[in-house]
């Protein structure tokens, strides 16, 4: 019968190696960094009871994954080994407690604190102040040769530069993906539907790693140095700290944050600085390094297996966790976005227990590739919402595909996406529950329907009140149900059904606007009110027929009609229209006697003596077009101070220009026709 304690370690050993081989070798992590950190201390600590059970090619022992075939394979002559970790102070404590007394010292040991960068380990081989290798560290004895794709790196010279450079030198350091890097590559490649990076260890990786050095210069990357391995005729100070100056003179870059700290409170205090600086730095970290800063004490401590005695990492609190996702709700915010929510089993997470992470919108359900009950890797960083990064499906013995919803949560209308917009939005706006404030507020405001006094925080007291439910019953309240509101005496009660009733004659152009139609603004409420007159015939226009009117292009009509296929939408409508609202009957342009009708003009620069917005206006009431754009059916351009490119177009053009005092003169000639 097997021993349960020998069968837990040899489980243990296969998870770890599997998990091992995808992180160092195919940089396909499965597993959280805090994840396995809890698989190899639990290892550890089963060796260190069982010490018998404890054998050379446990994973406690190496240092990382196999040797790829498709690279050269590299010898390292001085071996690239990890580091021990400790998770708190009084880990720490006893860290330095242990160094203390294997040294036999009484005063405070001096150590080189870091950041621990979290991104691919590289040994560099400099000949003569030339580069001439680079290996990855691969299982700490053997390594995979990159030379040529770490010569792609921008800020890793080719050369060293400065004086006293050893005959042969190993520098050892870090290949990150900067976080801005990091942020816009994934951004870009999201655009280009391509796929997209879980992190920047995961980037740096991947990106070095290639058989094709032309994708990795392709690749934002960057080194830090860390340390010293190989030195053959070189004269070396007998510092850490100072070793890594002689490195910085020379040419090679180093974090800006490292520092010279002494003993348990300095390192501690160290640690509490950057962890409250992680967030603004501009590369990942996952802990702090410190070093025995004393180069003929880190020789004396030594070396263990797998590690050196002399360093250790402190590591940070997790901002990645893994959890399994029980479901995913659908949320209506205040625009109609309509949000994927994913409810988790919870999981704490960089200080925070999580129990929903936004998924954003179904294409970013699509690139992640998840289902309900897959493992997702939670990722909480500078205080952000938290968000899924990626799953690990192949623990999902039985998974439920997410279906995004057809019709709104809420309100039952129709979903709209349009093609190319990654948000899908309930087109119930008038009527829809979750939109109510948003889409009353703008009925409301100045621009649209102009009804004074009535401003956010009584909009939001009548909904929460349950005194309206769209914006058709403003129109019926009563002075007495008013007055109960915060701040709202019967003076004011008083001037709000004033101005409610004088809101009711308005125009065509401005109702349309206030409907709050997705991306129907000013210039386009009154292109669509010219074109179609009356509000019966824009109901009944087609997508086609809408993309005859000025500035309505395909995304625009589709808006329109999904707005008006609503029918909560023109029961509003009609309460409106029976409430009494109403504007002047429109005739067709050309009716009209416009003096300026089917010119365009285009105004830029700054005007001193009128506002931009009533030049515009007044050049529309004669019924010229205003375009925010130069091009050859422009008729004429009014240009103030500090016009720019507008200006420069429209002289290539030869377009007519007048200046704001010939705007006036011009606008003055007709006013007294």
């Amino acid at each position: 019968m097997l021993n349960p304690v020998k069968e837990k370690i040899t489980l243990l050993r296969e998870q770890i190696k599997q998990h091992n081989t995808h992180y160092y070798s195919l940089d396909t992590p499965t597993i959280t960094d805090s994840e396995y950190d809890r698989l190899l201390l639990q290892l550890k600590q089963l060796e260190s009871e069982n010490p018998k059970f404890l054998t050379p090619d446990s994973p406690t022992q190496k240092v990382g994954g196999a040797v790829l075939d498709k690279f050269i394979k590299v010898n390292h002559e001085v071996p690239m080994l990890s580091l021990d970790n400790v998770f708190n102070g009084e880990d720490l404590s006893d860290f330095i407690e242990r160094l203390n007394n294997r040294l036999t010292l009484t005063e405070n040991l001096t150590f080189c604190a870091e950041p621990k960068l979290d991104g691919l380990a590289i040994s560099l081989l400099y000949e003569n102040g030339i580069l001439v290798r680079a290996a990855t560290r691969g299982d700490g004895s053997i390594g995979e040769d990159v030379t040529h794709n770490v010569k792609t790196i921008q800020n890793i010279p080719h050369q060293l530069q400065g004086e006293n450079i050893p005959e042969t030198i190993e520098i050892r350091g870090e290949v990150v993906m900067p976080m801005a890097a990091f942020n816009n590559y994934n951004k870009k490649a999201s655009e280009n539907g391509e796929k997209s990076f879980a992190n920047p260890r995961n980037a740096a990786a991947g990106s070095l790693r290639q058989l094709d050095s032309k994708i990795t210069a392709k690749r934002p990357l960057a080194f830090f140095s860390y340390g010293i391995g190989l030195v053959n005729n070189g004269d070396l100070a007998n510092s850490h700290f100072q070793r890594l100056q002689q490195l910085k003179k020379w040419g090679l870059p180093l974090t800006n944050e490292i520092e010279v700290k002494q003993g348990f409170q300095g390192c501690l205090d160290y640690y509490q600085t950057i962890l409250t600086l992680r967030d603004t730095l501009p590369y990942e970290i996952d802990g702090i390094v410190y070093k025995v800063d004393d180069i003929e004490l880190q020789q004396q401590l030594g070396f263990i297996s797998r590690a050196p005695r002399w360093a250790i990492a402190h590591k940070f609190p997790a901002q990645e966790e893994q959890t399994k996702l029980l479901d995913v709700e659908f949320q209506v915010g205040r625009t109609g976005a309509i949000t994927p929510v994913a409810i988790l089993e919870p999981v704490f997470v960089g200080g925070v227990n999580i129990s929903r992470a936004s998924l954003h919108n179904n294409d970013e359900i699509e690139r992640l590739g998840i289902k309900i009950g897959d493992t997702v890797v939670v990722r909480r960083a500078a205080d952000v919402i938290p968000q899924i990064s990626r799953s690990l499906p192949e623990q999902n013995l039985s998974p439920k595909t997410i279906v995004f919803p057809s019709n709104c949560p809420v309100c039952k209308s129709e979903i709209e996406k349009i093609e190319g917009e990654a948000v899908a939005r309930c087109s119930g706006g008038l009527y829809c529950a979750a939109q109510r404030k948003e889409a009353i507020q703008y009925f409301s405001s100045r621009k649209a329907m102009n009804i004074d006094g009535l401003g956010e925080k009584v909009v939001e007291q009548l909904v929460d009140e349950k005194l309206i439910n769209n914006p058709a019953d403003l129109f019926v309240l009563k002075s007495e149900q008013l007055i109960g509101l915060e701040r709202m005496g019967p003076k004011k009660a008083e001037n709000l059904i004033n101005a409610l009733n004088n809101s009711k004659k308005t125009t065509f152009a401005k109702f349309l606007l206030a409907l709050g139609i997705r991306e129907v603004g000013e210039a386009t409420a009154k292109n669509l009110a010219e074109y179609y007159l009356t509000l019966d015939a824009l109901k009944s226009a087609d997508i086609d027929s809408l993309q005859e009117v000025d500035d309505v292009g395909e995304i625009v009509a589709k808006h329109v009609d999904y707005f008006f296929r609503q029918t909560h939408n023109l029961e509003v409508i009609d309460a409106l229209l029976a409430a009494g609202i109403e504007w002047p009957v429109l005739v067709p342009k050309e009716q009209k006697k416009l003096p300026l009708l089917d010119k365009t003009y285009v105004l830029t620069g700054t005007l001193n003596k009128m506002k931009r917005n009533e030049a515009k206006a007044a050049l529309q009431l004669l019924g010229a077009k205003v375009s925010g754009s130069v091009s050859a059916k422009t008729n004429c351009v009014v240009a103030g101070e500090s016009a720019g490119s507008k200006l420069t177009k429209a002289q290539e053009l030869n377009i007519p220009i007048i200046d704001e005092d010939g705007l006036i003169a011009l606008l003055e000639s007709f006013s007294d026709k």
